[in-house]
């Protein structure tokens, strides 16, 4: 697919018929970023238990969670963001803390301000819901996206452990 800079992504809350889609792009978009960190086996483990169409049906269902999905000249998504309430690890965890858990774009869509609109979309969305403040999680190697947070308002607030496999990532929590 050609894309254009000037293409203008339409970004719409999934339901629960997008479950298989978002199962589908959740991995692809993970295994794009990721999978060169991480060991076949954990790389496997991780994705064929996490991005099921089952869990991705059980989050759209959730009226604590809201999914968006990005679309450009075609009806595949080629981007997503997940928040809702925090299940982050944080120490003294406010009760309407909210957390922006996923956002992916394909790399060949970065650049056309597909991110940026769906973190306003939920940031928005989190802030009807009366969520705050609100945290996301990122790969401690991860710097590019540690920038894009910043530009949101977020600052680091902590660290943890993220398993993939028997593999344990060394994420920041940042927080806005």
């Amino acid at each position: 697919m050609t894309v254009s800079p000037t293409s203008v992504p339409v970004i719409r809350r999934a339901g629960p018929a997008d479950a298989s889609a978002l199962a589908g792009l959740a991995e692809a978009t993970f295994v794009e970023t990721f999978g060169h960190l991480y060991p076949p086996q954990d790389l496997q483990h991780y994705v064929s238990t996490t991005y099921t169409t089952e869990n991705c049906r059980r989050t759209l269902l959730d009226p604590a969670m809201g999914v968006w999905l990005a679309q450009i000249n075609d009806p595949e998504p080629v981007g997503f963001i997940v928040a809702g309430r925090c299940k982050l690890p944080v120490e003294h965890l406010e009760p309407m803390a909210g957390e922006v858990q996923q956002l992916y774009v394909f790399a060949r869509f970065h650049n056309l301000r597909i991110g940026s609109r769906l973190m306003e979309t939920a940031l928005d969305w989190l802030a009807s819901e009366g969520r705050t403040p609100i945290y996301v999680g990122v790969w401690s190697g991860n710097h590019g996206a540690q920038r894009f947070y910043a530009r949101y308002g977020f600052s680091r607030c902590g660290e943890y452990g993220f398993p993939v496999g028997r593999t344990i990532d060394h994420e920041f929590i940042m927080k806005r």
